[in-house]
């Protein structure tokens, strides 16, 4: 099968399946015309790639889960441990959100609201600081 049909069975748009082979995860065979001929076992693998990708891992960490996929004498041990390594990142990117999320609702918070120019949130973000402060602002006039 073309490019076109593995990429409508697969889930994946063409451009990515092309990435996947320039990065030596996918080598379909090549027709007589040297076009790309997919075949099920690459639509299965890239079915696989989309898998490990949307559950976040990395390109060379879905390289090396497609290597112990196809190992028969992988250990389990060595794909849970990849697991929890990304459920580590996932809890500290989920910590840092909320981080995030309570820095902007304090200085939501703290934002008058009004039809007033006078907004903490600009302020920070602008990184206002009393030399910062005695610089004119954009749009403004000194």
């Amino acid at each position: 099968m073309n490019i076109g049909e593995a990429a409508r069975r697969s889930g994946l748009p063409p451009k990515t399946i092309r990435y996947y082979e320039e990065v030596g995860l996918l080598r379909p065979a090549r027709a007589r015309n040297g076009y790309r001929d997919y075949g099920e076992r690459e639509v299965h693998l890239l079915r696989f790639l989309q898998r490990s990708r949307s559950l976040g891992f990395s390109i060379e960490e879905a390289r090396k889960l497609l290597s112990l996929y196809g190992d028969e004498h992988r250990h389990s041990e060595d794909v849970r441990a990849m697991a929890n390594g990304r459920i580590a990142e996932i809890d500290r990117k989920i910590a840092e959100l909320h981080s995030l999320k309570r820095a902007l609702a304090s200085l939501a918070e703290q934002c008058p609201g009004d039809s007033g120019p006078d907004c903490p949130i600009l302020d920070e973000i602008a990184g206002a600081s009393a030399a910062a402060s005695a610089l004119p602002r954009p749009g403004h006039r000194a």
